[in-house]
């Protein structure tokens, strides 16, 4: 018995020099790979050269486009080229044919000459050549509700039909302005371009249960004082598909909305059936030079114009691609964890900052790990998804045939670990939000502490089920750990989000690297645990959200989170 006790107490004895000497080499070599990060992130960085490629020589990447699957052939190959294990395109079904804008002129030819700038809206057909007539302006007509004038209410069928009759002979065969321009007040102060540290902090606080924080119970703002609907009144998809309709079988030549946006600004986005047999050739004018137009014809001046809008429909376009590269793992390869972002955009730029440094940053963080040695226990693949500016649609395809769902899954489901997005712009990470329990995110706080002098402020656990927004939303309405970035806006909703002024000039280097290191980290930590991520268990799944039965916008048109 006393020998028993003496070797209890050499084995407690020794474990007391053991285990803290083991906690210690591993906090050592954990340490060891972080600046190594850092270094290779900051001295070898590939992003620029990746930003060249994506943006100049590829962009615009619309999803069905030659040049979308251009732009992931090269990034599949860039990725191999580092020494990548795999590189693919995976397909999946987009539905609708690609489309391309070639060309497009619009000029003012009286009472003065000017060229105008617009973008031409995707999927809506060529002019029949060179088209000139004079302008005409329309607006739908709304009415004051009783309760509260500053609410303008739709019309009755009655009411828009009697519209449409009334402007008839006014719009056949002409050049026509819909709508009225936006009123951008110029003495608002300029969005901030950063956060502040402490901002930051608050939001990721663990402890932090006011509403919005990591705690708490966010909600969304009121929407004012509400007003009695107006009986019959047509809902905006309703009036949208009847406007359509009017303008084609009234033969209009050019159909021109308003950007909405200042500093000559324009965001484009789709013919929402993606027929071209079904709406005019139509085109988004910046605000400038529809207010000009619109206050001529309002003041009884005639307005000629002339438009050469030449595009066409890709018929493979019906199939598009997800990127894939893969980093294998060793003794954990059949367990995965995923980074992106997605590689399509809007035609009316080179989608620089959305979202092709997202794809970026995302290939930098894996490459690093690959050129510093790292030997990763699990799978690291990189995702440049198709079809999120329609909806989510390529990452939604991936989870739904490698993942299925919570509820209905597929083998795959069990070993997945984690997939990080990055979606907003060129600022650099500041933040992360998990779809799991605290402990989840108690992990990746805790691994990525070391990073708050580059400004990362923690990381908070969510439960949302919805989708929306970017693509991390696809893999957390499955019920998966979608890990999504909080970033500095820089001015990415207010300028470049959609816009033609997103261009390879207003990424911020030193922010990508900086959020490539930290991502970098992160997938190291989860690659080489011993412990898969911790997840939400079946009893505890939080439910999917019920189905709202009203017309949804286009999903292009949802700010990311």
């Amino acid at each position: 018995m006393k020998n028993a006790l003496r070797l209890i107490a050499v084995v407690i004895l020794l474990q007391s020099f053991i285990l803290p000497a083991a906690v210690l080499a591993q906090d050592t070599k954990q340490a060891e790979v972080y600046a190594a990060i850092r270094k290779e992130g900051m001295d070898n960085s590939k992003i620029m050269n990746t930003m060249h490629y994506f943006s100049d020589v590829y962009g615009p990447r619309l999803t069905g486009s030659p040049n979308y699957v251009n732009a992931a052939k090269w990034g599949a190959r860039e990725m191999m080229s580092w020494g990548f294990d795999k590189s693919e395109l995976e397909p999946w079904e987009f539905g609708h044919p690609g489309w391309v804008h070639e060309r497009a002129t619009g000029l003012m030819l009286s009472p003065q000459a000017d060229t105008l700038t617009f973008e031409v809206l995707a999927w809506t057909p060529s002019t029949k050549g060179i088209v000139t007539s004079d302008a005409v302006s329309i607006a739908i007509p709304t009415t004051p509700a009783a309760g509260n004038p500053t609410v303008q209410q739709m019309p009755t069928q009655e009411e828009l039909t009697a519209y449409f009759d009334s402007i008839k002979t006014q719009v056949n065969g002409k050049i026509v302005f819909v709508g009225k321009p936006t009123f951008v007040d110029q003495s608002r102060d300029p969005a901030p371009k950063r956060r502040s540290d402490e901002e930051v902090k608050k939001q990721f606080d663990p402890t932090n249960t006011t509403p919005g924080g990591p705690g708490g119970q966010g909600r969304g703002a009121g929407s004012g004082a509400g007003v009695t609907p107006k009986p019959g009144a047509l809902n905006p998809l309703q009036i949208s598909e009847q406007l359509d309709k009017f303008l084609l079988d009234n033969n209009v030549l050019v159909r021109i909305n308003e950007s909405q946006l200042d500093r000559g600004a324009v965001r484009a986005f789709n013919n929402r059936t993606f027929d071209i047999t079904k709406v005019v050739p139509t085109v988004v004018m910046r605000n400038e030079d529809f207010g000009r137009i619109y206050r001529l014809l309002a003041h009884k001046t005639a307005v000629k114009l002339e438009f050469d809008l030449r595009s066409r429909i890709v018929p493979d376009g019906v199939t598009s691609y997800n990127m894939i590269g893969e980093i294998w793992g060793s003794d954990k390869k059949d367990e995965v964890i995923m980074l992106g972002g997605h590689l399509d955009s809007w035609h009316s730029a080179t989608g620089a900052t959305d979202n092709a440094v997202g794809c970026a940053t995302m290939m930098e963080a894996a490459r690093i790990l690959k050129a510093i040695g790292v030997k990763p226990r699990r799978t690291i693949r990189v995702a440049c998804w198709g079809g999120e500016e329609q909806g989510l649609l390529g990452s939604q395809a991936y989870v739904k045939k490698h993942f299925g769902t919570a509820e209905n899954p597929t083998p795959e489901f069990g070993k997945f670990n984690g997939y990080f997005n990055i979606d907003s712009g060129t600022g650099r990470l500041r933040g992360l939000s998990i779809f799991g329990p605290p402990e989840a995110a108690t992990v990746l706080r805790d691994a990525l502490a070391p990073f708050s002098d580059l400004g990362f402020g923690g990381v908070a656990s969510a439960r949302g089920r919805g989708l929306g927004g970017t693509d991390s939303t696809s893999f957390n309405a499955a019920g998966l750990p979608g890990i999504g970035a909080s970033q500095d806006p820089i001015e990415y909703f207010n300028v470049t989000w959609h816009t033609n002024l997103d261009t390879y000039e207003r990424i911020i280097e030193s922010d990508a690297k900086t959020s490539a290191i930290i991502f970098a980290a992160a997938v190291y930590t989860l690659a080489m645990r011993d412990e898969m991520l911790p997840r939400f268990k079946a009893t505890e799944m939080p439910a999917l959200p019920t189905p709202v039965a009203t017309p949804a916008p286009t999903p292009a048109a949802t700010p990311k989170p």
